[in-house]
C-alpha cells in the first residue's frame, strides 16, 4: 500500500497530527550554460525557480546543490554565496540540482485550516440532507481520503491514486486514535497529539502494511 501522509484535524479545524510516509523524492540535476534560461529568486531562506521550466524542473522547485555542493539558505557548503556563483559567467557550465520543497509545519497547519471550510461547503452544497461532506478528493497523482468521526475530528489519508482499501486503513487509524490518544489521561482535546503509544502503534501498522499489504490488517 502506497501511503504518502496521514493528517488529523480537530473539530475546530486545527492540525493536531501529521505523519509523512513514503513521500516520493523528486530531484532533477541538469547541466546549464550561461545565461540561465530559468529565473531564480531567493526568498523564505531558499533559492527557488520563479519563472520558466524545463526537463522536469518546475516553478516552485528549490535549488539543492551546485556542482554537487549542497546549499543551505543561499550559501554553499564551501562558504561561497550561491547567487553570486550563479551570476558569474566565468563559473559556467554548472551542474544544478533542483527538487520539490518540503512543506514546513506552518504550511501544513495552513493547508489543514483550508480543508475545514471546504469540507463544510461540500456538506452544504449536497442536495441531500445530513451529507457526510468530502470523503474522497482525486487528483492526477494522488487521492485524498477523509474520515470524519462522530465528534467531528477528521482523519485524512493521502495515497497513490490507484490504491485500494484506504477506508479500512482509516478506520484502523481511528481505533488507534481512540485507544491511545483519547484514553490517555494527559491528552487534552483539540491539542496536538503527543502520545508515544499512538505514534509507535501507528508506525507499526504502516510497517505491517508495507510488508504484507492492506489485507493483513
Amino acid at each position: 500500500m502506497v501511503i504518502h501522509g496521514i493528517y488529523i484535524v480537530s473539530k475546530s479545524g486545527g492540525l493536531i497530527f501529521n505523519l509523512e510516509h513514503n513521500v516520493p523524492k523528486i530531484e532533477t540535476e541538469k547541466r546549464f550554460t550561461y545565461p540561465l534560461d530559468i529565473k531564480l529568486n531567493y526568498e523564505n531562506k531558499k533559492i527557488s525557480v520563479q519563472f520558466g521550466q524545463r526537463d522536469g524542473i518546475c516553478v516552485g522547485h528549490i535549488l539543492y546543490s551546485i556542482n554537487g555542493i549542497m546549499i543551505t539558505g543561499r550559501q554553499l557548503d564551501d562558504g561561497r554565496d550561491a547567487m553570486e556563483v550563479l551570476e558569474n559567467r566565468e563559473n559556467y557550465p554548472l551542474m544544478l540540482k533542483f527538487g520539490r520543497p518540503k512543506m514546513t509545519t506552518n504550511e501544513k497547519i495552513f493547508l489543514a485550516s483550508m480543508f475545514y471550510p471546504l469540507f463544510a461547503i461540500a456538506s452544504q452544497l449536497s442536495p441531500e440532507p445530513k451529507s457526510s461532506g468530502i470523503e474522497v478528493l482525486e487528483a492526477d497523482t494522488f487521492r485524498l481520503h477523509c474520515f470524519q468521526t462522530l465528534t467531528g475530528v477528521k482523519i485524512m489519508l493521502v495515497v497513490d491514486r490507484n490504491q485500494i482499501g484506504s477506508e479500512v486503513f482509516l478506520k484502523r487509524v481511528y481505533e488507534l486514535y481512540a485507544d491511545y490518544a483519547l484514553k490517555n489521561p494527559f491528552y487534552s482535546l483539540e491539542m496536538p497529539i503527543r502520545c508515544e503509544l499512538f505514534d509507535t502503534n501507528l508506525k507499526s501498522l504502516l510497517e505491517q502494511i508495507d510488508k504484507n499489504g492492506i489485507a493483513s490488517i
